[in-house]
């Protein structure tokens, strides 16, 4: 069961690097325009000052991801 790691308390480099590797995978689409990666980076970076957004840690795969709260 994934668990929660509180964002605040990632580094700085390595949550751009976790965010950036999330808004660039495969099955991305923002749309007809392209949109910059420091634009991406910026809307996912305010999801999770949010609230909206979370960074999850899975045991399991050991391996981290950003989940949308719906």
């Amino acid at each position: 069961m994934p668990i929660e790691v509180p964002w605040r308390e990632v580094s700085a480099e390595t949550l751009t690097n976790l965010i950036e590797e999330y808004v660039t995978r495969d099955g991305t689409d923002y749309g007809e325009q392209e949109v910059p990666l420091t634009t991406k980076v910026e809307q996912v970076r305010r999801l999770l000052e949010g609230g909206e957004c979370k960074l999850m840690f899975d045991e399991a795969t050991e391996s981290v991801d950003l989940v949308m709260e719906s």
